[in-house]
């Protein structure tokens, strides 16, 4: 099959396209920043109209969006990137006939008041508005763990400290951190399954784990001694996120306190029963990710 993949170069993106060319598929590369032979560049900030994507669908099977903006900015607006483009996407691809959708949306977003969750929904809700005319599924998965993920480094940074403060709500958070090669092969099982029952899919690990002992894994995975573990105050996590805010490179910000504060678990045996076999435990994801 010929696959679109959206946001290719990002961390989930680079892994889904290894894992559809492993099942055998010729993969189009979009980006922001495409170069080379099967790739397309596309505008995640103004391609907001499906007359733009009608041409790059030509000849494609399957579209895959796993295009992802933790924090606003003009550069990369939270709204176009995960609301007003893949709107336009999916109704570009009702109206070509390219029915099978994989659509990465984010797990334990219910409910949040973030403009990442908002957007996040509403896509969720776009796709899903189609049903009569795309075969599509949204995957929603908790933390992705792997190296080269923005989040992933926070976690193993934070591993790495002596004494470890972490807010309340955060540390006490309940997360199912999936493997990012686990979740990529899932989403490329999905592109071989059309017309499959599947709608919706909780990408998961095995078992839930509080987010400050994850974080004390880690550092065991690591063969490190535990950490020395306090709670950072309210109004000193709420600076500090304030601070990250005004940080373009760094994933700690308000936002980030704000989905870090709500549980992200759900019951592992549907994405088990897409991956065929049991998922990475949490114990074992750092040596893993070291492979």
């Amino acid at each position: 099959m010929n696959v679109l993949v959206c946001g290719a170069r990002g961390f989930i993106g680079r892994a889904t396209c290894d894992a559809l060319r492993r099942r055998g598929h010729r993969v189009m590369a979009a980006s922001s920043s495409a170069a080379g032979i099967d790739t397309v560049t596309v505008d995640f900030a103004r391609d907001t109209d499906a007359a733009t994507w009608r041409p790059r669908l030509v000849g494609m099977d399957a579209i895959v969006n796993v295009v992802g903006v933790l924090r606003d900015s003009a550069r990369r607006p939270i709204v176009a990137a995960h609301q007003q483009v893949p709107e336009a996407l999916f109704e570009a691809c009702a109206q070509a006939g390219v029915r099978r959708v994989v659509h990465v949306s984010a797990l334990g977003i219910a409910g949040s008041a973030t403009l990442y969750a908002r957007t996040k929904i509403a896509a969720e809700n776009a796709l899903q508005a189609r049903a009569g005319r795309l075969d599509g599924v949204v995957v929603r998965p908790s933390i992705v763990f792997g190296r080269g993920g923005a989040s992933s480094e926070l976690f193993i940074s934070l591993a790495r400290l002596p004494v470890l403060l972490l807010p309340e709500a955060v540390r006490r958070t309940r997360v199912q951190p999936v493997a990012v090669a686990e979740l990529a092969e899932a989403i490329a099982r999905l592109v071989d399954t059309p017309e499959s029952a599947t709608r919706e899919l909780d990408a998961v690990g095995p078992e839930p784990i509080a987010l400050g002992d994850f974080i004390a894994s880690l550092r065991a995975q690591a063969g490190r001694a535990p950490a020395r573990v306090g709670t950072l105050p309210g109004a000193l996590a709420r600076w500090s996120a304030r601070a990250g805010d005004v940080l373009p490179v760094s994933p700690w910000c308000s936002e980030t306190l704000s989905l870090l504060g709500a549980d992200n678990i759900a019951e592992p045996g549907p994405f088990e029963h897409v991956l065929g076999r049991r998922a990475t435990r949490f114990d074992t994801l750092l040596q893993g990710a070291n492979r």
